[in-house]
């Protein structure tokens, strides 16, 4: 089994507050990396930060990361401590509404986060990222691939977000490696902040329903970010990596 060492490594991580990206910035901790837990609620921020102190060192900055100014703080504060060595990019929000409700600000604002966010870190980063030979992880989505009614500002995002992906592994290799990993459906219910903490319900068909036989855990999604910014996944760059299950190879028709 495959185990990783990011003793004297510097993380970064958005949204690392809650789900998955708290599943992410508990992982690299355990493995010996410092981590920058950034988060736009201060409420998941702090208390992540709190919990996760004992495991290493994890410092929490309230961020918005489609704040480009935002952003440059965050980069100066991270500089002087002595940069970084892997940025993940993961903070996403979602709008769920018929496409005629949904209104510009509300699809500007959800790309602003899912997307822009991602290149103004990956801009502000590069240099750092460049001088150590780091590494770049974007938490995309199935939703990128696939749809459900009522998500286009997320799946445009998402897609988006992948492409982009691929373009800055161009860019910044071959000193920065750049992938993508798009997430099927992750049971984050548990790893939600206190005040709206709650544990789902599965049921066997919620399970069955994927090839792999479940539904998946953020540890799914924590464990192949550790790999990708691994040496030993020197060889990766410009992927996007589905870890969904199965789902998406699934053929799925109505039976009467």
């Amino acid at each position: 089994m495959l185990t990783f060492d990011f003793t004297g490594k510097t993380a970064i991580v958005t949204g690392g507050g809650q789900g998955i990206g708290r599943s992410i910035t508990e992982a690299l901790l355990k493995a010996g990396a410092r981590v920058w837990l950034i988060d736009s609620d201060a409420e998941a921020g702090t208390e992540t930060a709190a919990d996760l102190n004992s495991l290493g060192t994890v410092e929490f900055i309230l961020t918005d990361v489609a704040d480009a100014h935002a952003v440059e703080s965050m980069r100066q504060r991270v500089a002087a401590a002595g940069g970084v060595d892997l940025l993940v990019n993961n903070a996403a929000i979602m709008v769920r509404k018929p496409l005629e409700e949904l209104a510009p600000e509300e699809w500007h604002r959800v790309l602003d986060v899912n997307l822009t966010g991602p290149f103004l870190c990956s801009r502000a980063f590069a240099d750092m990222l460049r001088s150590r030979h780091g590494s770049i992880v974007n938490i995309a989505s199935t939703r990128a691939l696939m749809s459900e009614p009522h998500t286009e500002s997320y799946a445009a995002s998402k897609g988006g977000l992948v492409a982009l992906s691929h373009a800055l592994a161009l860019s910044l290799g071959p000193a920065v490696r750049v992938n993508c990993i798009s997430p099927g459906w992750i049971d984050v219910s548990s790893l939600r902040k206190r005040s709206r903490h709650q544990t789902m319900s599965l049921s066997e068909q919620d399970h069955a329903q994927h090839p792999a036989g479940r539904v998946g855990r953020p540890e799914d999604i924590a464990a192949l970010v550790l790999y990708l910014s691994s040496t030993e996944a020197g060889f990766i760059t410009g992927e996007n990596i589905v870890i969904d299950g199965g789902m998406t190879r699934k053929m799925i028709y109505d039976e009467e």
